[in-house]
């Protein structure tokens, strides 16, 4: 398996390691419900190293990702702002969702998924021969120049990076959300995946234990794969390879909102989207009996039939809450039935998403 520059800070933390898409990273540290409430409630770290930060260069970058991405990429005029999108096939699947950072109009940095990395460079490097465009693609997660990232979220998360950093405020402390700034080598991005405030630190690999473990003694909170996952979960953010993949359209999985269709410009996959439109609503559902609602369960109502893409307990809220695609018509506030063990129990039909900020929202 790949390992993380955080590999030994995790053993020697005693954590339980596993395989996640090839890369050996920490499960938990102990209690995956501490871990998690730990995040709601004070401050928590996550090494995040094993996603794949990739510099696009070059006088044609904009032009590039105008074509490569779903969203506007020309929204981005402020240096610092960060984009989700989604990157399509050209039948309109996912071939997976990342975060894009504008540096320049010549410099951008993309954020991809760990285990779609290889695909996703593979896919990018096709389409630049294609187009024959101007651009450099620079993978920066291993050899030299290879970064590591830290998320550190929680509603404590920005002050006690300042507290451990604090050459890094000036940079950081007015950053909106979805917005990065440059702290000498550090890239500390105001962007996460778990619902609460907080950064998202880039910085270079061999300085990654250190920063780890300064965090640690400060107080932070090491977590691992299992409270990140309800964390995102209760947030209502997707994972790839669950909620969506190169199969399932992002009209169909709740990210309509991360596609451009108004504006002239052509992007991969624009052409199916249109032709197809969508075909399922993505909406979250609260089991109102004893059980545990996971993936792939069969959601019956009066429109007909759905499949939950992600479930789990929810901490936050003691009850077990999932992401599910459902017929069109299906209303939020109606009740359906999900096959658990051969039994049909009731479930209400929720917006997304379940807890922002610490507070439970449906």
């Amino acid at each position: 398996m790949e390992k993380t520059p955080l590999n030994q800070d995790h053993r020697a933390g005693g954590a339980r390691m596993v395989d996640f898409g090839g890369w050996e990273m920490p499960l938990h540290y102990g209690s995956q419900i501490e871990e998690h409430h730990a995040v709601r409630r004070d401050a928590g770290m996550f090494d995040v190293s094993h996603m794949c930060a990739v510099d696009v260069a070059g006088r044609d970058a904009r032009a590039f990702l105008g074509r490569l991405l779903a969203n506007n990429v020309d929204r981005l005029t402020v240096p610092g702002k960060a984009l989700y999108s989604t990157m399509l096939n050209p039948d309109g699947g996912v071939i997976d969702d990342l975060i894009v950072y504008f540096i320049d109009d010549e410099r951008f940095r993309v954020v991809v998924n760990a285990g779609t990395a290889a695909k996703d460079l593979a896919w990018m490097n096709a389409r630049l021969a294609e187009w024959a465009l101007a651009v450099d693609l620079t993978p920066r997660r291993q050899g030299a120049g290879a970064l590591a990232m830290i998320a550190v979220q929680g509603p404590q998360a920005r002050q006690q990076v300042w507290r451990v950093l604090p050459e890094a405020r000036a940079a950081s402390e007015a950053l909106k959300p979805f917005f990065a700034a440059d702290a000498g080598d550090l890239f500390i991005a105001r962007t996460g995946y778990t619902g609460e405030d907080g950064y998202e630190i880039t910085l270079p690999a061999e300085r990654a234990s250190a920063l780890w473990q300064a965090l640690a003694a400060a107080g932070v909170h090491r977590c691992g794969l299992g409270a990140r996952d309800t964390l995102r979960l209760e947030a209502g953010m997707n994972l790839y390879g669950q909620d969506m993949d190169e199969g399932v359209s992002p009209l169909d999985a709740g990210l309509a909102w991360t596609v451009d269709l108004l504006s002239p410009r052509d992007f991969v996959g624009k052409a199916a989207l249109l032709e197809r439109g969508q075909g399922q609503q993505f909406l979250g559902l609260v089991l109102l009996e004893r059980g545990v609602l996971r993936a792939h369960q069969e959601v019956v109502g009066e429109h007909g039939r759905g499949e939950i893409t992600s479930g789990s307990f929810a901490p936050t809220m003691q009850q077990s809450i999932a992401l599910a695609r459902l017929p069109l018509p299906t209303a939020v506030g109606e009740t359906v039935s999900v096959r658990v063990r051969e039994k049909l129990l009731a479930a209400r039909v929720v917006k997304p998403a379940f807890v922002r900020h610490g507070r439970v929202l449906v």
